[in-house]
């Protein structure tokens, strides 16, 4: 089984987001984690934009990227849109890549209007991330 980290700022919407989809979408492949520099909660958009897909993360929980010090894993993924710098760094084992993702807790205006944002992110993880890491990884399968 293949290991992935995601690593976000606040381990609040992106990175929970594509741990979840991940670890749905690639189920006996791949075991994804998430964390952050900052960890904060869960945002609630980020719970409600995967349960419209059956996927629900109620239960998840924003984790600080040293609970994962000494683990390895064979792909380590930045998804801090316009602010890499503000990612942090894996020293561990592995490869590390970026994958920008725009903030969607940045998106302003109407619950649908923000939803919306989240939606997109949420899609783009669906047609774009998880096609890169069945290659990254090298995984088979839908």
């Amino acid at each position: 089984m293949k290991r992935v980290l995601f690593l976000c700022t606040e381990n609040a919407c992106r990175s929970q987001m594509a741990e979840a989809i991940t670890n749905r979408l690639l189920s006996g492949r791949v075991e994804a984690y998430s964390a952050g520099t900052s960890p904060s909660e869960v945002n609630p958009f980020a719970l409600e934009s995967l349960k419209e897909i059956g996927i629900d993360i109620s239960g998840a929980r924003s984790k600080h990227v040293d609970e994962f010090k000494g683990r390895n894993f064979d792909l380590v993924i930045t998804l801090c849109g316009g602010a890499r710098e503000a990612c942090p760094f894996w020293p561990g084992q592995g490869k590390s890549i970026h994958f920008g993702l725009d903030d969607p807790a940045m998106a302003k205006g109407t619950k649908e209007e923000i939803l919306s944002s989240f939606n997109a992110v949420r899609d783009r993880m669906i047609n774009e991330l998880v096609p890169l890491l069945k290659k990254e990884l090298g995984v088979e399968g839908d």
